[in-house]
């Protein structure tokens, strides 16, 4: 499985941030109340257990539980708020981001190249 982290402050944030400079950064926001949430944590989740890539590292974002890291993550980057959400971080700029239904396996595995399993 690749590196996941959860971000749980501000500190924890700003480094991931600065690392992405180094290798690109993908942050799931994720709703802990919320079905369509729950569903795209799902497929993120099944993506990165299958990423032996290596290429991108993860960090996943409780919105409800850690909203000052979500608050600060849109602002920072400039992303209006969603959630479920991801947003990939390159150089401490986003590059792309999506919400909602959009986010699944294949999604991710279209936006990476080949799937991560390599099926």
């Amino acid at each position: 499985m690749a590196n996941l982290q959860q971000l749980t402050s501000l500190e924890q944030w700003n480094a991931a941030l600065e690392a992405s400079s180094s290798k690109p950064l993908l942050v799931f926001k994720h709703s802990t109340s919320c079905s369509v949430s729950a569903g795209a944590h799902e497929e993120t989740m099944r993506y990165i257990e299958d990423d032996r890539s290596g290429a991108v590292d993860y960090a996943i974002v409780h919105v409800i539980e850690d909203r000052p890291v979500s608050n600060e993550i849109a602002e920072r980057l400039g992303v209006k708020h969603a959630s479920p959400q991801v947003i990939l971080v390159k150089d401490g700029e986003a590059v792309w981001n999506t919400s909602h239904w959009h986010i699944t396996y294949d999604f991710l595995s279209d936006k990476f190249g080949a799937s991560a399993s390599g099926t």
